[in-house]
């Protein structure tokens, strides 16, 4: 067996890496985006102030410019996973995630609440989504 084509995406819509890791990569006719937090792509500040209604909007922002850069959108994601600090916030976050991703066929999705976020972040969301 060939070994599989693998290409690392990149964009300065949305946070540089904070470690060593990709944004995303494509591999297999599927992208694969890193976890967001809500940095600031330019800055890299969290940003929010410990909002999680702004740290959410934030969040969601850099997912679609990964997936941009990726070649696809929130309507080519089959699965999500939300990461929360509180399960607490879960309504509030939840009705911000479905109006990005609440139209059309809804990804699979798993939410789990977490001891800690990188930087202090509350929220943090990754997803897997079928390019064109």
């Amino acid at each position: 067996m060939g070994q599989a084509l693998i290409e690392a995406v990149e964009t300065s819509q949305a946070p540089a890496p904070v470690g060593p890791y990709n944004q995303a990569v494509k591999a297999g006719g599927v992208l694969y985006c890193s976890g967001q937090i809500a940095l600031d792509p330019l800055s890299g500040a969290l940003v929010g102030g410990g909002d999680v209604e702004a740290e959410t909007k934030q969040v969601l922002a850099n997912l679609q410019a990964v997936l941009a850069a990726g070649g696809c959108g929130p309507d080519r994601v089959v699965r999500t996973t939300v990461f929360l600090t509180d399960l607490a916030d879960f309504a509030l976050v939840n009705t911000l995630y479905g109006q990005l991703f609440g139209l059309g066929v809804s990804p699979a999705r798993a939410c789990v609440q977490v001891a800690a976020l990188p930087k202090g972040a509350k929220v943090e969301i990754d997803c897997v989504a079928l390019l064109p």
